[in-house]
């Protein structure tokens, strides 16, 4: 089992891509695509028909998904890679420039 150092929630920088610099947060982690849903970023336009939910149709904004290489942490307004302390039984997350 794979594990990411990003859980939902978090605050994303996007630091690869046609989306470079945006921020936003995680709304969904797929892990077995490698894949993060970010909130605001990476828009892309789905065509629906009309339906119960959607009587008008039309043209649909919706958050496409980045792989995780491409996003970074941010913490204190500062991008920063993600490491684990480990006390005992404790294990936390921490930021490898700041050390909080």
């Amino acid at each position: 089992m794979k594990k990411f150092k990003l859980k939902s929630g978090d605050t994303v920088k996007v630091i690869a891509g046609d989306n470079k610099g945006s921020e936003g947060k995680v709304l969904q982690i797929i892990k077995d695509k490698d894949r993060v849903l970010v909130e605001g970023v990476n828009l892309v336009s789905k065509h629906t028909k009309p339906s119960a939910q959607n009587p008008q149709g039309g043209i649909v904004k919706k958050e496409a998904s980045l792989h995780i290489s491409n996003v970074m942490l941010v913490e204190e307004g500062v991008a920063v890679r993600v490491g684990y302390n480990v006390d005992g039984d404790t294990k936390t997350r921490i930021s490898k420039k700041t050390k909080k």
